[in-house]
């Protein structure tokens, strides 16, 4: 088992930075992702906490480091270039945190990933927290004379990052071969064996672990790059600017390519079929 921790510091009010993550994709740095769905969301009565349950699809493939350490034929259909992610989120706005946690749906017996996230504010006291109304009149778009409270010197958010790389391969591995030779090696042979395996079995994960550690950095970053895009298209155009910069890095993502994904998104409200256009090309895809 590995881990990867991170600290970083937003200078963008809590409400702006955690409306920003339900609005993160697609951005110039996250155009892999191919849809976002929300699977259950609620306000608990008593806390009166945000509580969401979203799922993600990613276009992505199993990297070819590890695909070298893999037998042929074990990534299978895993490897068909697409990929879920499940997200889970609480949100207290009175308080100023939210905690995400988001794992990986496919290729879990090679890598299961696990990434928990903890926002929350700096600055104001509890008493000073900008309520529910007045985050939503600050997210409204921004006229000529005003641009959006979202970066207010006194107040920034903090985000802790912290994830879990864990990797059964080998342990999958040693049960299929177990299962193939029946179980039928000699009695004194068996402690020879079984330490030689364990010894692979380690080294394939340790090994598997480490290239998803050093994945992680890069991705990271670019998530806080993506992020900070996001919240500067809030600060200028509110949430109007938001929306048009999603269309916009959808468009890019699904490129000329007249697939079934670009169909689906350009044609899926047949009372309201437009196609768009745009010239801009200010960032260069660059999944993650």
């Amino acid at each position: 088992m590995k881990f990867f921790e991170n600290n970083f510091t937003y200078d963008y009010s809590f409400p702006a930075v955690s409306l920003a993550y339900f609005l993160r994709y697609p951005n110039p740095y996250s155009r892999h992702v191919l849809t976002t769905d929300v699977i259950d969301r609620h306000v608990d009565p008593t806390t009166g906490r945000l509580h969401s349950t979203r799922l993600h699809l990613k276009r992505s493939k199993i990297p070819s480091a590890m695909l070298k350490l893999l037998p042929k034929g074990i990534s299978g259909a895993e490897n068909s270039g697409q990929s879920f992610i499940l997200e889970t989120s609480v949100v207290d706005v009175k308080e100023g945190w939210m905690r995400t946690e988001s794992r990986n749906m496919e290729w879990t017996g090679i890598l299961s990933v696990v990434e928990k996230q903890d926002f929350r504010r700096l600055g104001p006291s509890s008493d000073e927290v900008t309520s529910l109304a007045t985050m939503k009149h600050q997210l409204q778009p921004a006229s000529s004379s005003s641009n959006l409270a979202i970066d207010s010197k006194d107040e920034k958010t903090a985000v802790k990052t912290k994830v879990i790389f864990r990797s059964r391969l080998g342990q999958v591995m040693m049960h299929r071969a177990k299962k193939a030779n029946g179980d039928t090696q000699p009695e004194e042979e068996a402690p020879k064996r079984n330490f030689l395996a364990s010894w692979s079995t380690a080294g394939i994960q340790r090994t598997i672990e480490i290239i998803g550690v050093k994945r992680t950095s890069d991705a990271v970053m670019k998530s806080k790059k993506g992020m900070n895009i996001v919240l500067e298209r809030m600060r200028h155009g509110g949430i109007v600017g938001v929306l048009e910069g999603m269309r916009h890095d959808r468009e890019a993502s699904l490129g000329n390519h007249d697939g079934p994904w670009k169909r689906v998104w350009l044609h899926g409200n047949r009372g309201n079929e437009h196609v768009y256009h745009h010239s801009d090309s200010d960032h260069t895809d660059d999944d993650a």
